[in-house]
């Protein structure tokens, strides 16, 4: 996808060949689009927990890196292991993760020594390499669907609803639920994307929006509770979102609020669709509600909030009772009976573990 007109990745090796790691600040996006260079496993691990990186599978690609990071200079396999344990630590319900950790441990822990950086940021650069391919077969998959929409409204505008950000800044490159939009895009469909402000930390309004201006998507920004009035009146032709960590039998967790939203599809007969790569399957859990972990992020992300000033610069803002405590859940679940289809990389299939298994037959019991 594009930045400013140029074709770019959310992350990357630095051109001057140290094995240093480059992202963008996404906390800063969209009023400053600054690049962050990522030298060591603290810079990785940091950039996970403070979301200047975020979304599962660019989670788990920045974590490949940040393993690679060290075996730059001396270490033990001890170290590589309690450098997996520190990334993994950073944020708790994203699957993509752990997923990303072990597969480069895999690779690196028997390697011999003086071979495991050349293994490690071989293995980083296949991960990334694989998850665009991933979400540009998710976008395949997707685009049906709002063709299919399109055809059931008779031609015209799509309207599609998202909540959060699963757009190409959540991943390396395409997106999991946005991808489907910017291949509509570029089949020449006439699609439009209702935006999520998704509080606390508004990925919505300033990344959604931002990468959909960008790649020139038609959008509109909208209140997080607005999504059922816009359903009721049969302006959204169906919702997709994305999804951090989801079970065997189809419960899925996302962005706080996506569960609302789910129930409101329901309720209008809207489709409520949700799109994951495989690494974001969580194949040990069945129950979503009892069993997926939800983070519960600083308060002060709900208290406060941060803008850009008439004269460019940005400030952070207190906008709660002063005193009052928050309770800030990152996440929720939407139990598989409210999702319509579940749209991976190797196709749509139910939110049940019939279909996952369909799917993926390896990972059948």
């Amino acid at each position: 996808m594009k930045i400013n007109g140029a074709p770019t990745r959310t992350l990357w090796p630095a051109a001057d060949g140290s094995g240093d790691v480059e992202i963008f600040d996404q906390t800063l996006l969209p009023h400053r689009v600054e690049v962050v260079r990522l030298k060591t496993l603290d810079h990785a691990a940091r950039a996970i927990k403070d979301m200047q990186v975020r979304g599962a599978p660019l989670i788990g690609a920045t974590a490949a890196y940040g393993l690679a990071l060290v075996t730059r200079g001396d270490h033990t396999k001890a170290d590589l292991e309690e450098a997996g344990r520190t990334l993994k630590a950073t944020r708790p319900t994203a699957v993509n993760l752990a997923w990303a950790v072990d597969r480069m441990l895999a690779k690196v822990l028997h390697a011999p020594p003086t071979d495991r950086r050349e293994i490690a940021y071989a293995e980083a650069a296949a991960i990334c390499d694989e998850d665009v391919e991933t979400c540009r077969a998710i976008g395949r998959h997707g685009l049906a669907l709002i063709e299919a929409a399109r055809e059931k409204k008779g031609g015209g505008r799509v309207n599609v609803l998202t909540h959060c950000n699963a757009g190409w800044l959540a991943c390396v490159d395409w997106g999991t639920a946005i991808a489907p939009i910017y291949a509509a895009q570029q089949a020449g469909i006439d699609v439009h994307v209702w935006v999520d402000e998704t509080r606390p930390r508004n990925q919505g309004a300033s990344l959604t929006a931002f990468e959909l201006g960008q790649q020139g998507v038609a959008h509109t920004i909208i209140a997080d509770n607005t999504g059922g009035h816009l359903m009721q009146h049969g302006q959204v032709d169906l919702c997709i979102v994305g999804t951090d960590r989801t079970t065997r039998t189809g419960d899925v967790a996302n962005k706080i609020g996506t569960y609302l939203k789910a129930l409101a599809a329901q309720d209008n007969g809207v489709p409520f669709y949700v799109a994951l790569p495989g690494s974001t399957i969580d194949w040990t859990l069945t129950d979503g509600i009892a069993q997926i972990p939800i983070e519960q992020r600083d308060p002060t992300e709900l208290t406060r909030i941060t803008g850009r000033l008439p004269d460019g610069s940005l400030a952070a803002v207190d906008i709660a009772a002063p005193g009052s405590p928050a309770a800030n859940y990152g996440f929720d679940v939407t139990p598989a009976r409210l999702v319509t289809g579940l749209i991976t990389e190797r196709g749509v299939c139910a939110a049940s573990e019939a279909g996952l298994v369909g799917l993926y037959p390896e990972r059948g019991r």
